[in-house]
């Protein structure tokens, strides 16, 4: 029964993300920029990888991700929509996960398209499938966290630009935490390093899955989706 209630949700969204022009935008300027990226160093570096493809995947997902999340739940609290909504024999966990999971699913549509780039490097040199594979297994983790985080900054305002905002920020710190190590007291080294979600990320598309990376992702998850149930339950 939950998971029907959170299907039906997963369902709504989706069609609500494939039939906005939004959507569509946001697509073609993540290939687009991912694409350019891409094919200008692959011929620089000469590698047989697509190293810098991951690389630049946190940096563009911080930004990407709040624009997919912005209006979730800013946009039904503006409309009114929301209230009607928990009249509803459907929980809030129902509509959180719901969402979540809408967010993720496109997510994971938008790289489809971009499985192409290692299919080109195969026919031109040896690819290792093993950081191939942990990348894109970093990315959808990756995605997941960004998207939760979203979906809280979404959860706290009826303005879609503030929950942008609020989001990108989050996202944004989170990625970029690692490359601001050098102005933190080097007892505090590893407590931020383990913060930043790009050293989690880099580990895993390495092709090397380690469990606490896992669990590094599946707890800013949890944290994220569990802290938008205790704003909206407060909010209603």
């Amino acid at each position: 029964m939950l998971l029907r209630k959170i299907l039906i949700i997963f369902k709504r969204e989706v069609r609500t993300f494939f039939s906005s022009p939004v959507a569509y935008i946001v697509i073609t300027l993540f290939l687009l920029l991912t694409g350019w990226f891409f094919f200008s160093t692959f011929f620089l570096s000469e590698r047989a990888d697509i190293r810098d493809f991951f690389n630049l995947l946190p940096i563009v997902f911080s930004f990407i991700i709040p624009a997919l999340t912005m209006r979730l739940f800013a946009e039904e609290y503006r409309s009114g929509s929301f209230e009607i909504s928990t009249t509803l024999p459907i929980s809030l966990i129902d509509i959180i996960a719901g969402k979540f999971l809408a967010t993720l699913f496109f997510v994971i549509v938008m790289l489809v398209p971009t499985m192409i780039y290692p299919m080109f490097i195969s026919f031109l040199g040896d690819l290792d499938p093993g950081p191939v594979i942990g990348g894109y297994v970093g990315a959808v983790l990756l995605a997941g966290a960004y998207s939760s985080l979203g979906i809280l900054a979404s959860s706290l305002t009826s303005n879609q630009i503030v929950a942008f905002i609020i989001s990108a920020a989050g996202c944004f710190f989170l990625t970029i935490i690692r490359s601001m190590l050098i102005f933190v007291p080097s007892f505090l080294t590893g407590f931020f390093q383990y913060l930043g979600a790009v050293f989690h990320f880099n580990n895993i598309a390495k092709g090397i899955i380690d469990s606490r990376d896992i669990v590094y992702f599946i707890s800013v998850m949890i944290i994220g989706l569990y802290s938008t149930f205790i704003v909206i339950r407060e909010r209603s």
